[in-house]
């Protein structure tokens, strides 16, 4: 069969050494065949974050997600655990439940077929007359779902390896901030006009402060002290050092897990394929992506706190002054990536030279060509050490 062309163009470019690389050739953006090999290849066999398991803290609590075309829900059970199912009626195949919220039991707004909190069928009007149908033999397909540092973490691939075995680096490298206890404050959706790498590229180079964000946190960035190390075979990310201004940002008085240049580090964490975290000894935002067609990505966008500073009286307003702050940064971000959406679509669109601030675009590159065209990464023996 042949390869897909913007497939093989990705190829040739990642086949460069980083000190010779491009951008991604416009079509792995534009093209949509190279989008059914995204989501056979990648959304559909990794995990994908949905949010925080603090934001379903009672049963029945319940949220929505759509996972390469399958539809689910994580809800909370009656036993305490998360579960994620299939969001489609076992009946005439309406889905059953939209957004967010707390259900009793799961009722299908098309003929009320009601099923339990772990997906068993517990009712179905007038089947009484069908000799062959059976309450007990129905219940809602399970998708995996695991619990990893706080996070919701599912997947469509039965094979894949559990989550702790496959992000154990990202563990390791950021264990004191204790990301687990995090709280979660906000969780919203949002849908732009973009592809979602060029969202996730984003996120994952902070070369574009100073002039993106020169309204809001570009005078704040200081190039010079970004840290990009070699990506890891999970995820790449790149740190920053805070100053005072921001003391949520910052590890807490109380907080005696961190020392030393730790309290006051920022980690910009692309763990792939498209869960994107700031975190900080004081607070966490983040952003999971999945694509809505090659034009458009549906954004969860979400935050909140580390544990002590969650029942602070002043912690809580200068997160709401964050929040807002945190608002603007996105319509700068959402401004900059739509143009670059246009532009990869221009037939002149042209992929220029990276940056040394680019090195996780670099790997990123490197993970989609191993999906999609079986490349063969390799990897440093070691790490920059970030601590």
């Amino acid at each position: 069969m042949a390869i897909v062309p913007a497939v093989a163009q990705l190829l040739d470019n990642v086949r460069q050494p980083f000190e010779r690389a491009h951008a991604m050739p416009p079509g792995v953006y534009s093209s949509p065949e190279f989008l059914e090999q995204e989501l056979k290849h990648v959304f559909a066999r990794d995990w994908v974050t949905v949010g925080r398991a603090s934001a379903l803290a009672k049963p029945g609590d319940y949220l929505t997600y759509e996972l390469a075309g399958q539809p689910i829900f994580v809800i909370r059970d009656n036993d305490g655990h998360l579960r994620a199912m299939s969001n489609v009626c076992l009946h005439r195949m309406s889905t059953l439940l939209e957004g967010s919220g707390n259900k009793r039991s799961i009722v299908c707004p098309y003929h009320a077929w009601t099923y339990n909190l772990d997906g068993t069928l517990r009712a179905a009007p007038a089947m009484t007359l069908n000799t062959d149908f059976c309450k007990e033999s129905y219940k809602l397909p399970q998708i995996r779902c695991e619990e990893w540092l706080g996070w919701i973490m599912v997947t469509l691939n039965s094979d894949a390896p559990p989550v702790s075995e496959q992000l154990a680096e990202v563990q390791a490298l950021i264990d004191d901030f204790g990301m687990e206890n995090y709280i979660e404050t906000f969780r919203e959706t949002h849908v732009w006009n973009t592809n979602w790498k060029i969202l996730a590229e984003n996120f994952m180079e902070s070369y574009h402060l100073p002039v993106c964000h020169a309204g809001t946190i570009g005078g704040l960035s200081k190039l010079e002290e970004m840290v990009c190390p070699p990506g890891l075979p999970a995820f790449n990310y790149h740190t920053i050092l805070k100053d005072g201004t921001l003391k949520i940002a910052l590890a807490h008085p109380s907080n005696t897990r961190m020392q030393g240049d730790r309290r006051r580090t920022t980690f910009l964490l692309a763990v792939y394929p498209s869960m994107l975290v700031t975190l900080t000894p004081g607070y966490f935002w983040y952003l999971s992506l999945h694509p809505h067609g090659a034009g458009q990505v549906h954004i969860v966008f979400g935050g909140g706190m580390a544990p002590e500073f969650v029942n602070s009286d002043e912690s809580q307003a200068h997160f709401s002054q964050l929040k807002t702050l945190l608002d603007k940064v996105n319509v700068e971000d959402r401004g900059c990536t739509e143009k670059v959406y246009r532009g990869v679509c221009a037939g002149a669109a042209r992929a220029g030279h990276l940056s040394h601030l680019e090195r996780p675009n670099y790997d990123f590159a490197q993970y989609l060509a191993e999906r999609t065209g079986g490349f063969t990464r390799t990897f440093e023996s070691a790490a920059v050490e970030a601590r």
